[in-house]
């Protein structure tokens, strides 16, 4: 531990007037960077990258990783249960090529929070940290992104951890999570400000135009003359009153993230997605889902720490209308096909053994079925008292499913895993240790590593 760190217990003791806990209003630079592998659990490091596959709206947990067939008909749906190499262990007919890789994946039954709102669990899931402003009288759906957010994985670990090598420490793809007036919170680095927001890809791998126009210099400008414009651009702010003004130095922190952009090689052929043979192209499946998944691969390559690919919009996965005839027709089918080509890939290359791939939504969906409307197509409703995601690489054991749901997969009837426990897995995995700290506005600090790793992902045993 640092010798200007204090104990954790230490700083729960101050208090919880800050932006998400204690407010002991320390300006310590060491204990901005902790991380000191102190207290480190299982996996400890092994991640290089962390990709999350993020399934937008919430997968159901009886119709993917949890079927439940004896269950009565308005709970187990229409789906019917495959057998998988592991004895005793059923998934959804609908993910055939998952079920022969589950050698790779660790089935986490037990996930569980209190929001049943897509903003609200979405900042949870994404921050490990419930929304710090409080909820609106009528509606929670006023909670929309704002700079008081807790900072998402990605952001949280370009604080802790700057890089200085033209890579992006986190990159999401292929949308930002927007309806209407709504913003989804939890997508960039709220408190700690657009210097740390990932680097957000709003186009679709799959387009035959894709193409990323920021990572492409102007014709007849070489990376030595914009380093040459990046020194002059400096020195003239060096010399302007106006660069003591926050909005100025946002505006500057946005451009030095801009030029280590354009002179990194490294990340701009990974975004070259056209480069890969038409065959690894139609293995990940020639769609949004498949081709986004491609592309992260070719991200991990790069070395991108934090990756985000979103299989779909925002209510992709909520399926409160024709749950079965969507998932189906369309969203099981195309993931499977693409999770099925991106762990062949990582595994075949070795790249599995220090890329930590998470696979899950903002919570899962409720255990009876029912209709919106009298005349709709019966679906699901959000559900986020238990529910299902898929783990693997960087140590954690394949092969294993970890919780146990009741009868109907209403609740875990063993121990639950919360989202702050996925937080302090995922850092825990990235080498962050325990002491990390974030520093809101009024210089208050907020540990990043809030809950517990989940153990049993590397050790195959239930405390």
């Amino acid at each position: 531990m640092s010798e200007f760190a204090l104990p954790r217990r230490d700083f729960l003791r101050v208090g919880a007037g800050g932006v998400i806990g204690s407010a002991l209003p320390l300006t310590l630079p060491s204990l901005r960077a902790a991380n000191s592998g102190a207290g480190a659990g299982s996996g400890f490091g092994q991640a290089k990258s962390v990709l999350i596959v993020w399934l937008a709206g919430g997968l159901g947990q009886h119709d993917s990783l949890d079927p439940k067939p004896l269950a009565p008909a308005e709970i187990r749906g229409e789906f019917s249960p495959i057998n998988t190499p592991l004895p005793g262990v059923s998934i959804c007919e609908h993910l055939p090529l998952l079920a022969q890789q589950l050698q790779h994946w660790s089935i986490v039954r037990t996930l569980a929070h209190v929001e049943h709102n897509h903003l609200l669990a979405t900042h949870v899931a994404l921050t490990g940290r419930p929304t710090p402003i409080p909820r609106g009288q009528a509606s929670d759906l006023d909670r929309v992104e704002s700079r008081q957010d807790f900072p998402n994985y990605a952001s949280a670990l370009d604080y802790v951890r700057p890089r200085t090598d033209g890579v992006p420490t986190g990159v999401s793809l292929p949308n930002y999570f927007i309806e209407g007036a709504l913003t989804w919170p939890g997508q960039y680095a709220g408190f700690l400000g657009p210097k740390h927001d990932p680097w957000q890809i709003n186009q679709d791998p799959n387009d035959p135009n894709f193409k990323i126009d920021s990572l492409n210099l102007q014709a007849g400008v070489s990376q030595p003359r914009v380093l040459s414009r990046k020194s002059l651009l400096e020195h003239m702010n060096q010399n302007s009153p106006m660069n003591t003004s926050a909005r100025v130095s946002g505006f500057g922190e946005q451009q030095e993230i801009a030029f280590s952009l354009l002179t990194s090689d490294k990340v701009a052929n990974a975004f070259k997605i056209e480069q890969e043979p038409a065959e690894v192209r139609d293995r990940y499946g020639r769609n949004k889902f498949g081709q986004s998944l491609l592309l992260a691969r070719r991200l991990v390559e790069a070395g991108v720490p934090v990756i985000q690919a979103a299989m779909g919009i925002v209510q992709t996965w909520d399926t409160h209308v024709d749950n079965w005839g969507r998932l189906k027709t369309d969203l099981l089918p195309r993931l499977d096909l693409g999770l099925n080509a991106l762990m062949t890939d990582l595994s075949r290359s070795g790249l599995l053994d220090q890329t930590m791939v998470i696979v899950m939504g903002e919570f899962g969906r409720t255990p009876r079925i029912g209709k919106l409307s009298p005349d709709a197509l019966p679906g699901r409703d959000h559900w986020a008292s238990v529910y299902s995601a898929l783990f693997a690489g960087a140590g954690i054991r394949g092969g294993q499913v970890i919780g146990q749901s009741d009868d109907i997969a209403a609740y875990p009837v063993t121990r639950s895993f919360s989202p702050a426990d996925l937080c302090t897995t995922i850092f825990n995995g990235l080498g962050v240790g325990e002491d990390a700290m974030l520093f809101d506005p009024l210089n208050r600090p907020n540990h990043l590593l809030n809950g517990e790793v989940i153990e049993p992902l590397y050790s195959g045993r239930m405390a």
